[in-house]
């Protein structure tokens, strides 16, 4: 696994999702591994909210493939889950093998420009989370 994502305490790809959540009505992002470790986020957050949301964001995505039968394909491939609540929507997204991205938005958001967004960073990251580590002078 690439250095950059092993310890959030470095939280070096916390820049791509503080870039993504420059469009209007966005809260927080936070980017997790499958079982439910903070793998970067966003500055609006501070790191302890974003490792406790992560866990749960893990749990959430673990339910919604779970259900993939209710759609009509057992083996259907999880791709998005969005979450409505009164004060907003959380957008809960594949971002690789074993990633997940979760973003935090009012209820004035433009969803459509949102899930774009998160398409685009999904594709940003991917090439981030399958680059090996750089070592010697070159790095």
């Amino acid at each position: 696994m690439n250095q950059a994502i092993r310890d959030p305490a470095d939280n070096k790809l916390g820049w791509m999702l503080d870039e993504a959540l420059r469009m209007p009505e966005t809260r927080y992002g936070i980017l997790l591994s499958a079982d439910g470790l903070l793998m970067a986020h966003s500055e609006r957050i501070g790191r302890d909210d974003a490792e406790r949301q992560a866990a749960g964001m893990s749990g959430l995505q673990s339910l919604a493939r779970a259900s993939a039968e209710f759609c009509g394909d057992p083996d259907t491939t999880w791709r998005q889950t969005v979450t409505e609540f009164d004060d907003g929507y959380v957008f809960l997204v594949a971002a690789g093998p074993g990633a997940y991205l979760a973003v935090s938005a009012t209820q004035r958001v433009d969803m459509e420009t949102v899930s774009f967004r998160l398409q685009e960073l999904v594709q940003r990251l991917g090439k981030e989370l399958s680059t090996p580590p750089r070592h010697g002078p070159t790095a």
